[in-house]
Formats: C-alpha cells, structure tokens, sequence
C-alpha cells in the first residue's frame, strides 16, 4: 500500500458515518466483521434512510419514487452494510416484493425480444439477496424471469424502438449486480452464468468504448457519481465486474486507468456530477446528502475496493 492509499483508508477510518469505517476496515483491510457490522445502524445515513418507515415497511409513497421511495433506499441500505436480516430493511424489502407479486408482470415481446426496465427488478433481488432473503419463492420467480428477458448479446432493454443489436448498458448494469449476488446467496448456476454474459458485454466493450469506433460511448460515463441508481457509468461498472471476480481481465484495464487519472494528488477522489437534486428543485432530493463538495467518502471507498481488487494496490 503506497501513501497515498494508506492517507485515503485513513481518512475513511476517521468517517462520521460507522458504515464508512465498517466497510473499509472490511474490505480493504480484512479485519473481521463479527461484533463490527451492527454498528452500521447507527450512522446518521442509515437512521436517515430508515426515517419514516410506516407499519406495512414502506415509507408512505411509492415504492420506486426517486429517490425517497423504498426501493432506493434499501440500495444505499445494503450498499452500507445494513446486517442480513435486519428487520425493518427486512420490512421494507417485503413492501416492495408485495407491489411485484400483486401487479401483473406484462412484458411487451417485440422482434422476439423482451422489452423490461429490468434494472428495477435488478436492484430488488440484490437488495433482497443481500438482506437473507434469496430461498423466498418470490424472489426465485423473480431471479428466474430476469434470465428469461436477457438480449442474446447480455444484456437488457425496455426501449421499445431498439433494433435489437445492442442492449441497454443502463438497464444491464444493476441487473447483473443483482443476479450476481442471488447466485451467490442461492447457489445457482443458472443466475451466474446469465450474469456472466452481461459482464462479457461490459467487456467486449472494455468497459466504456464503442465496439465501432473505440471512442467512449458517453463521455457522461466517465464521470464519477455515487449513488448511481440505475444510470451506468465508469466506477459502478467496475464495482460490480469486481465483486464478480472479473475486473482483473485485462479488458478491463483502460477504465482502470481512467478511473486512476481521476485520482486526486492526496489519494482521494470527488464526484464529477450527481444524479441526485438538492433540496428545493422541482425534483425530490435525496433522503440523504452524500456530499457535493470536496472528496467523497463512497466513490473513493469504491475506488479502492476496485483497484485492490484488480490488483493494483
């Protein structure tokens, strides 16, 4: 670990915020979770994030409104080290799994090609994965109808107009996050395999590039924001390919290096843009405030979680 990685570990260490510290002692430098990981719930994110929670586990609105609606709260739950089992997150994954059971899942099938915002479904079998929940029916019958819908090159679409030549980046990403992780809580081989053509798609690209032209597909992809919600970009491809084991594939190695010339000179990183809104804008804001000035704690926590995981630590 040179200096500067050992100065931006130990400002994340130094973190208000109990879930910063958990997860970076954890996951980049090894110590043990047990009698650790409880401490997570009493960070002033996750009481935020947990703010409000009415008796059926929702938070009085629907599930899916961004960004204050059950849905995205328990992504930056989960991303935060909210313990399995937890119960209110336990609550509140079971008031989004009830809107997906009781709703009638049509899925319009143009050119022979399902057309589904799977990054929806993506998100809600990591999170439910994540939280202990992977041997619920529910969340099989969802894992299973995600592979059924994927696009013969990996990916997803919901973009009715697509030609079917190329899927959707955006709508690929948290789905194979999420197969990803309900392959490893349930031990299914049929989900892995189905998240591991999503990942060859991210590769075949190297991450960010036209397969026609080598240029970035979207120079909005390089810009480095946390939460990422269901948008693609740059450090969450590299996040999820790294917890599948693969950002080590030297495809990977051009967004390696973009994601290290963004690096600050103390060793850190700060976002490039937010996808959220501050309060007061006509769109809600977030439930919480992840930081827009200065270096931010989740992108260089996830920073170095996927350059230790590449191997370049």
């Amino acid at each position: 670990m040179d200096e500067r990685t050992r100065a931006a570990v130990h400002w994340l260490l130094q973190s208000d915020e109990p879930a910063v510290r958990f997860l970076a002692g954890r996951d980049l430098l090894g110590q043990a979770e047990q009698g650790v990981a409880g401490h997570v719930l009493s960070g002033p994110k996750v009481a935020a994030l947990l703010a409000g929670q009415q008796a059926d586990g929702g938070f009085g609105e629907h599930y899916y409104r961004k960004w204050t609606g059950a849905h995205w709260r328990l992504v930056s739950l989960v991303e935060l080290g909210v313990p399995a089992h937890e119960p209110r997150a336990v609550a509140a994954a079971e008031s989004v799994l009830r809107h997906f059971t009781s709703s009638r899942r049509r899925v319009a099938v143009i050119d022979g090609l399902p057309r589904r915002c799977a990054s929806v479904d993506g998100n809600v079998l990591a999170v439910c994965s994540r939280l202990g929940m992977a041997a619920d029916p529910r969340v099989q019958e969802l894992a299973a109808a995600i592979i059924s819908w994927q696009w013969p090159d990996g990916g997803w679409n919901c973009d009715r107009s697509a030609s079917g030549y190329r899927s959707s980046f955006h709508e690929t990403l948290a789905t194979s996050w999420g197969l990803h992780e309900y392959a490893d809580a349930a031990h299914d081989d049929e989900a892995r395999a189905a998240a591991d053509r999503a990942a060859e798609l991210f590769l075949q690209h190297r991450v960010f590039r036209s397969l026609r032209t080598g240029e970035a597909i979207s120079r909005q992809w390089l810009a480095l924001r946390y939460p990422a919600y269901w948008h693609y970009e740059l450090l969450q491809a590299l996040l999820v390919l790294s917890r599948m084991g693969k950002v080590a594939d030297p495809r990977a190695s051009e967004a390696l290096d973009e994601l290290e010339r963004q690096r600050l000179p103390d060793g850190r990183w700060q976002p490039g843009g937010w996808w959220w809104k501050p309060g007061g804008g006509r769109q809600t804001p977030e439930v919480v405030d992840w930081g827009r000035e200065g270096p931010s704690e989740m992108i260089t926590l996830n920073a170095l979680r996927v350059l230790r995981a590449a191997g370049r630590w």
